[in-house]
């Protein structure tokens, strides 16, 4: 019987003296065929082995799993701000299909603005294309290359702000890549995410989404920011500079953070009021000088130094042609001395290695101890405050729009302060330990 049971069924299992009764669900790809799972009727969902055990099919379910074209519309509003709203996929743009309890990258981007109808009050012409359907862990260099060139057309075209939806665990990646490719912006873009998906109702799309339109009319500077939650509670979301921020948690809301910085702004709610936090920021450029260059190399490596790392895995990337290495070090930019010879012969085969830290906050300073004096000897390049990430995206976009570049030309591009990824001042204050409620 198990056999013919189909996802969606309302089926009874009796096996001894237990009987379960619920929906059956999709099951992983690595299940065993011996296991059936079924969400209850108190919402948990449970695997059974029915290998033996009886299964009844007390009902069958009418499920119908495919994925429709990507879709394109735009709205006219009551506003005076052209926008796009830019589907790229993740949590935010995920729902739990309640008849099979899946969560699946299916709602479509119109659905989701249906939960934020402000935009029509702010928008004279919204437009709204879901570009892509992927979670953010399955971007690549390639990607950011094709969405970069695909924002820069939406504000050539004369867009005032655009709002790209995208999966939290790599946005940091993706809002750098963009900062970096769209030079001169004009005006804002804003990347938001969810960390609950938008059908729940603890989720935290709708508000994100919200305080966009605030960023979009009032925020003085031209900058790629993340749109989050402030704290997990609904009451205001922070604007964090794209190349200076990180995602801190793994769940809570409130799950971003901006390091060595401090956020460009707030939006408190219910009111939905925008308040400038940081006077260091990119003013709105002209659109006339606004520029797009959007290449990026995948020969590229983000490394993390542990104790008793083989330094092997440095000859590795020199000897597959990559042409930059980011190395994770320990504190102010160390990794141990059986390595400085690998980086000495990156260096010699032209290989740029960036040395950044593994701390949260804080700065690389190589010339303290001795062996980052020989690791600068050797040709290591201090990556000052950038984060590791922020880094390696830097790299890859030197390397793809710079080619032939000779080292020194490259270590300057490296250290110039593009997106203000570099932050010269060091503040405590700009160091919360969590909360932004000072």
């Amino acid at each position: 019987m198990a056999s013919r049971v189909s996802v969606g069924d309302r089926v009874r299992i009796k096996k001894g003296s237990l009987v379960y009764e619920g929906v059956v669900l999709p099951k992983s790809e690595f299940s065993s065929d011996k296991i059936l799972v079924i969400k209850l009727d108190n919402g948990y969902n449970i695997g059974v082995d029915v290998s033996d055990a009886e299964v009844e099919v007390l009902s069958e379910g009418v499920v119908r799993f495919h994925e429709s074209e990507l879709s394109s519309s735009i709205v006219k509003g009551n506003g005076n701000l052209k926008l796009t709203f830019l589907s790229t996929g993740g949590t935010i743009v995920s729902r739990v299909d309640y008849e099979t309890g899946a969560v699946r990258p299916a709602i479509t981007a119109t659905e989701l603005l249906e939960a934020v109808p402000e935009f029509i009050d702010y928008a004279s012409e919204l437009a709204v294309v879901e570009y892509s359907r992927l979670f953010s862990e399955d971007l690549t260099p390639a990607y950011w290359a094709e969405l970069s060139s695909e924002v820069g057309k939406l504000i050539k075209s004369g867009a005032d702000g655009v709002l790209v939806a995208h999966g939290t665990d790599t946005m940091t990646y993706t809002a750098s890549a963009l900062a970096f490719a769209l030079r001169n912006l004009p005006g804002p873009v804003v990347l938001v995410g969810s960390q609950r998906s938008s059908d729940r109702p603890s989720s935290d799309s709708a508000l994100n989404m919200k305080a966009s339109l605030a960023i979009f009319k009032e925020a003085p500077f031209g900058e790629v920011v993340v749109c989050m939650h402030g704290t997990i509670s609904d009451n205001y979301v922070l604007a964090h500079r794209g190349v200076k921020v990180r995602k801190m948690h793994s769940s809570r809301r409130d799950a971003f953070q901006s390091i060595n910085d401090a956020p460009l702004a707030r939006i408190d709610f219910p009111e939905m009021k925008f308040r400038l936090l940081n006077q260091r920021f990119i003013a709105r450029s002209k659109r006339e000088d606004f520029s797009v260059l959007s290449r990026f190399s995948d020969k590229v490596a983000l490394l993390k130094f542990y104790p008793g790392m083989d330094c092997g895995i440095i000859d590795f990337f020199v000897d597959r042609r990559y042409g930059a290495i980011v190395i994770e070090g320990t504190g102010l930019g160390h990794v141990r001395n059986a390595c400085v010879d690998s980086i000495a012969r990156a260096t010699e085969e032209g290989v740029i290695t960036v040395i950044t830290t593994q701390t949260i906050f804080g700065r690389v300073n190589m010339s303290v101890y001795s062996t980052g004096r020989k690791l600068l000897k050797a040709g290591a390049i201090p990556g000052h405050d950038i984060l590791s990430e922020v880094a390696y995206v830097k790299l890859s976009w030197i390397l793809g729009n710079y080619p032939g570049l000779d080292r020194k030309e490259y270590v300057e591009l490296f250290h110039e302060n593009l997106a203000y990824e570099y932050n010269p001042v060091h503040k405590d204050s700009l160091f919360p330990v969590w909360s932004h409620e000072h």
